[in-house]
């Protein structure tokens, strides 16, 4: 069996930008980090420099977006910076910020991607640990369900149902590899909608949002040039992508029917604490 080992980046890199919900200006840092580490984000802003690991058992929030938190301090709309990491093969990365939301960028994971790559990638002596289901996970709800099996590889089939006339239903299955990734769903962009605008922006959300870093549509139209026929599914796809990694690497496939961030969160959280009482 090949054994295969640890990365971090090889330098750190720095990006600043706007935050897709909090439309607040940051600052961040993607840095190396020694073996075992995995992916921990440290609040610069805040007293104490406190730093959130990235892992089921912080996530606090699956509204419109993913949050972990540690006490007072938390960090949200990780998803799309934790999808570069897992499908680039960075295991270990402290992620320094001065706000609490990543930067939007252009509403995908293209430019996280360009910032791994652009930092360079170096393997560490210590093996990965990848965990291979062993048992199905799922979570159902009426017409919608996300379910996470065996396989030897990592997989998601996402089927996406949405009544606006340019959208429908949309299904995509794509066998996942730094390849695959890079090609089919790193570029995805998050999807809005006009009639749900103003009521997110009440809530303090999508303040950060416009047509270049969102695919907006409106009633019957689309405001934004699509860089994929089926863009929705794409990065829905990536939403699960980033939500599981903070499991770390695994092995299987991921079925799921009309579900988003609520879903992924209970799952990986079935399967934390089923891994846990293994490894006790």
């Amino acid at each position: 069996m090949q054994q295969i080992y640890q990365q971090t980046l090889a330098k750190a890199v720095e990006y600043a930008g706007i935050g897709l919900h909090s439309g607040k200006e940051v600052n961040i840092k993607l840095a190396p980090a020694a073996p075992d580490t995995g992916i921990v984000f440290i609040r610069t802003d805040l007293p104490q420099r406190p730093e959130i690991k990235a892992e089921p058992s912080n996530v606090t929030s699956t509204l419109k977006a993913t949050t972990v938190s540690i006490g007072d301090a938390e960090v949200f709309t990780i998803e799309h910076l934790m999808a570069a990491l897992s499908m680039l093969g960075i295991d270990n990365c402290r992620v320094e910020m001065d706000a609490p939301e990543p930067p939007v960028t252009d509403g995908s994971a293209g430019v996280f991607v360009c910032l791994i790559l652009q930092a360079g990638r170096q393997e560490q002596k210590v093996l990965r640990k990848v965990y291979a289901l062993e048992r199905e996970f799922s979570v159902h709800q009426e017409d919608r369900y996300i379910c996470a099996l065996p396989y030897d590889g990592f997989r998601i089939s996402f089927v996406s149902v949405n009544s606006h006339p340019l959208l429908g239903t949309q299904y995509f299955d794509v066998d996942l590899t730094e390849e695959t990734f890079l090609k089919e769903i790193a570029n995805a962009r998050t999807v809005a909608f006009m009639h749900e605008v103003e009521q997110m922006k009440k809530m303090g959300l999508g303040l950060g949002g416009s047509v270049e870093n969102v695919l907006v549509f409106d009633d019957t139209g689309i405001l934004s040039v699509p860089r994929f026929e089926n863009e929705l599914v794409r990065h829905k796809i990536l939403d699960v992508i980033g939500d599981f990694y903070l499991l770390g690497p695994i092995k299987a496939h991921i079925i799921a029917v009309k579900t988003g961030h609520a879903f992924n969160a209970e799952v990986a959280r079935q399967i934390e604490t089923y891994r846990n009482k293994g490894e006790n």
